[in-house]
């Protein structure tokens, strides 16, 4: 989780630094998802109110034979929609399944949507890592700042998000 965890901050251009303890005596899981929620939180307030920003991210990331694409919308509303078959289910030490435990724990507490797609890959190192590193360039997008939106401007016709 370490090496994913340092993708979104790479491909994101965020600031990050996680220190967690947990019960990994018995298993990964509360741990990697109460660091998803955790950073969620930590999301949700950064961005606020989220005026002038895109709103809208995505990125395709290849690395080798494996490409994923990942979309995410500042929409407000929790929703993670991951489609990922994993030629295996351990990468070293490290769960799979605790990739969508992230992931969700993430969503519901940044109150943001977000696609996941591991389009093709072999390597189940591979297809992670570019399921990580596309989900910082997707949330770079979509907290850029949009020149065309005036500092008041929420993208939303509500007028909120």
């Amino acid at each position: 989780l370490d090496h994913m965890l340092d993708q979104i901050a790479r491909h994101g251009l965020i600031d990050l630094q996680v220190r967690a303890r947990g019960d990994l005596h018995i298993d990964g899981h509360h741990t990697v998802e109460d660091i998803g929620i955790t950073l969620g939180q930590a999301f949700a307030k950064a961005i606020g109110d989220k005026r002038a920003v895109r709103r809208y991210g995505h990125a395709y990331v290849p690395l080798d034979e494996a490409l994923s694409r990942v979309v995410v919308d500042l929409s407000g509303r929790p929703g993670l929609f991951l489609q990922c078959e994993w030629t295996r289910a351990m990468v070293g030490q490290f769960d799979l399944d605790l990739v969508h435990e992230f992931f969700q724990g993430f969503v519901n507490h940044a109150l943001v949507t977000v696609h996941i797609d591991n389009l093709k890959g072999d390597n189940a190192h591979h297809q992670c890592e570019t399921i990580f590193k596309g989900f910082g360039r997707a949330l770079r997008m979509a907290c850029e700042l949009d020149p065309r939106l005036g500092p008041e401007v929420v993208p939303s016709t509500k007028g909120c998000l």
